[in-house]
């Protein structure tokens, strides 16, 4: 379990350390005192919910504490569900492409830690997106999530660079808590 200084705190939060000091002595910031001193740490779960809390920026929390999330679709309905589920205060950070061009993009500069593929952009291309990030070695360990359409038509596809699958329609929440469990397999989610 990492811990920080107030001094640490401080320069996260962009504060002075006295200012720390205060939010942890008024009960508002979450930590102990070292015993035989008077030194304060604050776990670093325990600041990742101060930060939320009051609207503050995670800066370099960010990438460790929020959970990545590429959803490659065109449905506005689906991604707004998706979304809805999926909101900052639940540590997800969310980003929307809608083709295999605008994936490969947002990969690369986003770094998701999840993709979800809907497979009603077109079988052939929503199976390349999958293929293509399978075979890049920056995204072997993503998880891969693809939305199948059901529309009565059997779906045959190699699923072995896909994580999980959902038949639309499908429960969003359900969704969101298995994101949760694999992405938070892989990290902290607060």
């Amino acid at each position: 379990m990492k811990v920080f200084t107030t001094g640490q705190v401080a320069k996260i939060c962009k504060v002075a350390p006295r200012t720390v000091s205060k939010w942890f002595d008024s009960g508002r910031l979450k930590g102990y005192r070292i015993p035989g001193s008077q030194d304060r740490r604050i776990p670093r779960e325990y600041l990742i919910k101060f930060l939320k809390e009051h609207g503050m920026p995670l800066g370099d929390l960010e990438d460790e504490a929020m959970a990545k999330c590429l959803i490659v679709a065109q449905d506005q309905v689906l991604i707004e569900n998706l979304k809805r589920e999926l909101p900052p205060e639940k540590s997800f950070k969310v980003a929307v492409a809608a083709s295999g061009f605008e994936a490969g993009i947002q990969a690369e500069s986003f770094s998701p830690d999840c993709i979800i593929v809907d497979f009603s952009i077109g079988k052939i291309e929503a199976v390349q997106i999958c293929q293509n990030l399978r075979k890049n070695i920056d995204f072997t360990d993503i998880v891969l999530i693809a939305l199948l359409p059901d529309d009565g038509q059997p779906m045959s596809f190699d699923r072995s660079s896909i994580n999980e699958t959902f038949k639309k329609p499908f429960d969003a929440h359900l969704l969101a808590e298995r994101l949760r469990t694999l992405v938070g397999a892989r990290k902290e989610l607060v």
